[in-house]
């Protein structure tokens, strides 16, 4: 049997301080209010896992402003003063049973479905994300062409992120992971067919880097160093789940590299299987490239499901952080359950069937 020590051993990320290794991965579940205030479901939600041993949470994407930042319906949001102050009963509730938590701000960009704000999107060009609306998520049909994003818009969408994580830390949280991964609108900008710019913004991976990099120094810098800061960063989408970045290890390295430059504390990377190499070459995971360019902690989340192979991650130094995202909510106490030695749950599928929202029975199991 593996040691599986390496999962319980404590870390220090920026400001935060965890009690394990193991994290809960943010993920989408559209339960909130029609105006994106937290509902008393999940608060439930949060807190069982908290209970479960998880060290840290990381929310499902939130939106920051009340323009075109919403992605989903019943979406929570970040945008006003009233959704944080929702917001801080979750937060309490972790608190109280002994887990962190980080807020995750989302722009949906051009990969948004549904909107009470507007029924138009924007991307760093008029280019449609690729595949079908989801769902489970209350989508239906292709994506919309998005506008192309302008100057004043790329600054309103900084100010709604440096507002948002204001907001975040006033509401109690731990810290901000900023949503740069899976299709939203700062991986837009970091993927080449969707980022066809010709200005400082487009064309090469040094200057599509550019507006997530602006985007991480100006959050870092309003929330001063008693917030916890991060970026997540993918190559799949949410419609493309087979993207790869076509510059290989060389475009992972300025990435990384930059990202790691503008103050932030961690970075997570999410891939179908984490421990995979990141390309065909047969060479390291996108964490492991993550961890050698950037210099920071990185988070790792990605098919993690069986302990032995999350403690790989931990004891080859690709990772300091495991996330789990659907062994989660198959096992909200994963971390108790394998520290105890106990079995482990398969998770039903009906979780996400027919829409992705906190059931009232799946709050029943979690009691």
């Amino acid at each position: 049997m593996t040691n599986l020590d390496p999962l319980w051993s404590p870390l220090r990320i920026g400001s935060t301080q965890l009690a394990n290794r193991v994290a809960l991965a943010p993920m989408t579940r559209v339960s909130a209010t029609e105006d994106g205030l937290v509902t008393e479901k999940m608060v439930s939600y949060y807190e069982a896992f908290a209970r479960g041993g998880f060290g840290l949470l990381i929310t499902e994407g939130i939106y920051p402003d009340t323009a075109y930042g919403q992605g989903y319906l019943f979406q929570p949001g970040l945008a006003t003063e009233e959704q944080a102050r929702s917001w801080a009963t979750v937060v309490d509730a972790v608190h109280a049973a002994g887990s962190t938590i980080f807020a995750q701000l989302m722009h949906a960009g051009s990969q948004a479905q549904g909107s009470r704000f507007v029924d138009s999107t924007i991307g760093p060009s008029a280019v449609a994300p690729k595949g079908e609306q989801l769902g489970f998520y209350r989508g239906e049909g292709p994506y919309r062409v998005p506008a192309e994003i302008t100057r004043a818009q790329m600054e309103e969408v900084r100010q709604g992120f440096v507002a948002a994580a204001l907001r975040a830390q006033a509401a109690g949280f731990d810290g901000v992971e900023i949503h740069g991964a899976n299709g939203y609108l700062l991986d837009q900008f970091l993927t080449d067919y969707l980022n066809v710019r010709t200005d400082e913004y487009g064309g090469s991976p040094e200057n599509r880097v550019r507006f997530p990099a602006e985007i991480c120094r100006a959050v870092r810098e309003a929330v001063g160093p008693d917030t916890t800061v991060g970026i997540r960063i993918s190559q799949s989408k949410v419609s493309d789940h087979d993207h790869r970045w076509a510059g290989g290890a060389e475009e992972a390295r300025v990435v990384f590299s930059t990202l790691g430059a503008t103050g932030v504390d961690f970075v997570h990377t999410t891939e179908y299987k984490a421990y995979a190499p990141a390309f065909e070459d047969g060479g390291p995971s996108l964490a492991a490239l993550a961890k050698q360019h950037s210099g920071l902690p990185v988070i790792a989340n990605g098919h993690l499901d069986d302990p032995e192979t999350a403690v790989s991650l931990l004891a080859e130094g690709a990772a300091d952080v495991v996330a789990l995202g659907k062994a989660a909510l198959g096992n909200r106490d994963w971390p108790n359950r394998v520290r105890d030695g106990r079995p482990l749950d398969e998770l039903d599928a009906s979780l996400f069937d027919p829409v992705a929202d906190v059931k009232d029975w799946e709050l029943e199991l979690l009691s």
